[in-house]
């Protein structure tokens, strides 16, 4: 998918549930940025929490923050990922996710644009990634596997081996820059 090419934002209505994520993508010169803010009700209330991801040019994820409330619980959590693969969160090892190169938020679309631009797959490839998945609202970091298989210029075949014995799986329909436009059911990109 190349460099960048500007700065960049969307807008996601959630699906199964009211909320609506609005994101951004910035180059300042220093890695890349993603930023954003997911507003929805779900188990526990109304949630809000603003989010940044920074990654290195090769997108690989470096840190990330997460500041909010969920019902009546306020949250701040700081992740960050070591050049040896460790990671913390606040400042305590996560030796579970040592070697993740993808930070996932799982309340958000916006970090499968992360390893969908690291990839960079061609129609007819697939890869799988394991990433340091942040549970929602346990807020707690567990090891994820993905497979992201391209069928067509816009559409990937995605799974996700959650905890447990769950696989999800679905469709995720991308614009050019690596947007997920649709989210396996679950956000779709609001129109504009």
């Amino acid at each position: 998918m190349g460099s960048l090419g500007g700065d960049m934002s969307i807008l996601w209505r959630r699906l199964d549930a009211p909320g609506h994520d609005a994101a951004t993508l910035r180059d300042p010169g220093t890695g890349l940025e993603l930023r954003g803010t997911a507003v929805f009700h779900e188990n526990g209330g109304p949630t809000a929490l603003h989010y940044s991801v920074r990654c290195d040019a090769d997108w690989r994820t470096t840190e990330s923050s997460v500041d909010g409330w969920h019902g009546t619980r306020s949250f701040q959590l700081r992740l960050r990922r070591a050049r040896s693969g460790d990671w913390t969160l606040n400042d305590v090892c996560c030796p579970e996710v040592q070697g993740c190169v993808d930070l996932d938020l799982s309340f958000t679309p916006a970090t499968n644009l992360l390893p969908l631009r690291r990839l960079d797959l061609s129609v007819g490839q697939a890869a799988e990634v394991r990433s340091a998945w942040l549970e929602w609202p346990a807020g707690i970091l567990t090891p994820l596997v993905q497979r992201y298989a391209r069928r067509s210029v816009a559409e990937y075949d995605y799974e996700a081996d959650l905890p447990g014995t769950t696989t999800f799986a679905g469709i995720l329909r991308v614009d050019p820059r690596g947007w997920v436009l649709d989210y396996a059911g679950l956000w779709t990109a609001e129109a504009g």
